[in-house]
């Protein structure tokens, strides 16, 4: 057999396992609120099969399973373009990088500078967390071309793309507190406050969504200094 498609069947095995998985743990749930919400009817056996054959539950079931499928095809698309991680790209490569995705922050280091290195660590934090938006780096040695271009005199300096077109910069700690030692947070709310990264959401126990009050707090405190 070919290995490579080897390879590409057994992704698709692999993504089909973890989708059933889901669906089952989903049909648990539902199962679990049934039993919930039935008041005089908390010791009511409920028989798997019968809750299977409910069109109500299939519907829900082929909804969800649909829902994973497009959220996994989506994240793989993201993740083919470099999304997930914080990577060095050349000066040939920076163009394409940040058109080719609608939300970038690349930050222009150089190798000897203390600051750089700070940056880059909270960087790399944020990446992972934050997987729609891209985060790259370039070398400003090696890329003298868009230094020039983009006027950036002062390192670190960390610049935020949207649709290809560069829209804010950071420059140095001063927004972040005017401090080596800052928060990943203040790079993170900052951020936000441009829209290049989508805020995540938590559940509270009454099952109504919230953004994490970290970093709400500070966006909705009315203190934009721009």
């Amino acid at each position: 057999m070919d290995p490579q498609k080897f390879k590409t069947r057994m992704g698709d095995l692999a993504m089909g396992t973890a989708l059933h998985a889901a669906a089952k743990d989903y049909q648990k749930e539902l199962l679990e609120q049934e039993k919930a919400q039935g008041s005089g009817r908390a010791h009511e056996v409920v028989d798997l099969d019968d809750l299977m054959d409910d069109p109500e539950l299939e519907k829900l079931h082929a909804e969800r399973i649909a829902s994973l499928k497009k959220e996994a095809e989506k994240r793989q698309a993201l993740q083919r373009k470099g999304h997930g991680e914080y990577r060095e790209v050349t000066e040939a490569d920076f163009l394409s990088e940040v058109t080719g995705s609608p939300m970038v922050v690349c930050h222009f280091f150089h190798r000897e500078f203390f600051r750089c290195k700070i940056m880059d660590k909270h960087i790399k934090l944020l990446a992972p967390k934050y997987f729609e938006t891209k985060f790259i780096c370039v070398d400003a040695e090696n890329c003298p071309f868009f230094v020039t271009k983009l006027a950036i005199k002062v390192l670190p300096c960390v610049l935020l793309f949207r649709d290809g077109v560069a829209t804010d910069r950071i420059v140095g700690f001063h927004e972040l507190g005017g401090v080596d030692d800052f928060s990943t947070s203040a790079l993170e709310t900052r951020l936000l406050k441009k829209g290049l990264i989508i805020a995540k959401k938590a559940t509270d126990d009454d099952g109504e969504e919230k953004v994490a009050r970290s970093v709400r707090s500070t966006v909705n405190d009315g203190s934009d200094s721009d």
